[in-house]
């Protein structure tokens, strides 16, 4: 059982209740300020992401040291050493994709010219079938 009185427990709770309002965000905004979420977000340098990566390594660490000891089963450590690894492969393969989401989340200045018309590529056309 852990003891909710903890301040790193509280400060986990509290991150866990600000994910969700910055879910519930990110569902409701307009695409501008969508693309800026989730620029913010998958930056993996910089970004929510990154850090998570880094905070389920650091519980991979702490699985192996105590299941080396006895104290948790060794799959607890194996699990938490591939979750850390999807993350980082998940990670890699978001971050190419991260500057054009960055390009939509950027300003664009008002043009003379009409706005061309977007078209959905091949992969959206497939996907509505």
């Amino acid at each position: 059982m852990t003891d909710s009185n903890l301040p790193s427990v509280q400060l986990a709770n509290a991150i866990t209740a600000q994910l969700g309002q910055l879910r519930r965000h990110l569902a409701l905004a307009p695409p501008h300020e969508a693309a800026q979420i989730l620029a913010n977000v998958l930056d993996y340098d910089t970004g929510l992401l990154g850090e998570v990566t880094d905070l389920v390594e650091t519980g991979s660490r702490f699985a192996k040291v105590h299941s080396e000891r006895g104290v948790l089963p060794p799959e607890v450590w194996l699990a938490l050493g591939r979750a850390a690894n999807e993350l980082n492969s998940v990670g890699a393969d978001l971050y190419e994709h991260t500057g054009t989401i960055k390009q939509v989340a950027a300003p664009t200045p008002p043009s003379s010219r009409p706005a061309a018309v977007p078209v959905a590529s091949a992969m959206v056309v497939r996907r509505r079938r």
